[in-house]
């Protein structure tokens, strides 16, 4: 597949915040797992301050023609398994619903595995809701394997 010549993959800036607000709201999420969710509340720059400044994360976006079509975020975990090694998190993936399809996310994902190689990380990981099985076939397609049940608990 071939991808747009002016595909940029940055490190987001505050700017870019209502902007991968407005993706995560955007994606196929289950009713009310983003509730409340507001690009225009403070909360959102403090929360970008605080993944911005631990440098054991990286917020990423996708640019194309100057518009952030996709984001990811990495959060690096010291690990005791597997040789007490890093792991990568990869977290809130979005790709703008007008663009899946056409490599993007795939491009992001290839992108931010290399970005964990090169940080040291033994293993990537990440999860997905279980409704989403296009994105479930999407990372399989990438090498990713079905191995745990996860458990979540909203307090």
């Amino acid at each position: 597949m071939n991808l747009p010549d002016d595909l940029l993959i940055r490190d987001a800036v505050e700017a870019d915040v209502p902007h991968i607000v407005a993706l995560i709201l955007g994606g196929p999420a289950i009713a009310n797992q983003h509730g409340g969710l507001d690009p225009n509340d403070p909360a959102q720059i403090e929360t970008f301050r605080l993944i911005d400044a631990d440098p054991r994360q990286r917020l990423i976006v996708v640019e194309l023609g100057g518009r952030i079509v996709a984001t990811l975020q990495i959060t690096y975990l010291p690990y005791f398994a597997s040789g007490a090694r890093w792991r990568a998190q990869f977290e809130s993936v979005h790709v703008d619903a007008d663009l899946r399809g056409r490599g993007i996310g795939g491009h992001l994902i290839r992108w931010a595995i290399e970005q964990a190689r090169e940080r040291g990380a033994g293993m990537v990981q990440l999860t997905s809701n279980k409704a989403r099985m296009n994105a479930h076939r999407f990372y399989e397609t990438l090498g990713f394997s079905r191995s745990h049940e996860g458990f979540k608990l909203a307090l």
